[in-house]
């Protein structure tokens, strides 16, 4: 079936009717930072029929949502096969939600997102390698070279080293209330 994209004025007209559920299908930690109020949590990396029980008794349109609407339209097979009715994708995500001018909720004692984090770092050593080799020695490349590989590394696999020695950092715990 063709992917159904509803705009977030739309979105939030249904919802404030009272026709619309809107489920977040992002990881907790994005969610702990920013998230839509009234948007339910239900983790692409857990989801499943169980996650599910009352909204399929009801005939209300389900709208998923990620960040900017490309992990959902890539999983919407899956989340069409949850059997949960009419199901719709919110165009452009929580970005496209922000860029018309929709509140949402911030929390900013939580960690930014992990593919920030990465890029920050990752981009850190590329950078101070290749500064190191101009100014010091040309031996300091390998720390690019290091660097570069592993990012191919978890673009091939789908395992980031980097990502999950960071997830480690305080700083990363989910700060509570």
């Amino acid at each position: 079936m063709a992917i159904v994209q509803i705009s977030p004025v739309e979105a939030r007209r249904r919802l404030d009717a009272g026709n619309a559920v809107l489920i977040d299908i992002r990881e907790p930690g994005e969610y702990a930072r920013e998230n839509i109020v009234g948007a339910r949590l239900a983790p692409l990396s857990s989801l499943d029929t169980q996650s599910f029980s009352g909204e399929r008794k009801n005939t209300l349109t389900v709208i998923f949502h990620c960040q900017s609407g490309n992990r959902t339209c890539m999983n919407f097979d899956r989340l069409e096969a949850l059997g949960l009715g009419e199901i719709t994708v919110l165009e452009g995500g929580l970005n496209g939600w922000k860029q018309a001018g929709l509140p949402t909720r911030i929390d900013r004692k939580q960690p930014i997102s992990m593919q920030r984090q990465v890029f920050i770092v990752a981009g850190s050593i590329v950078l101070a390698g290749f500064l190191l080799a101009y100014l010091v020695s040309a031996d300091f490349l390998v720390l690019s070279l290091f660097m570069g590989g592993g990012l191919v590394f978890a673009g091939v696999t789908g395992w980031c080293g980097l990502a999950k020695l960071l997830a480690l950092m305080p700083w990363n715990k989910i700060a509570t209330a």
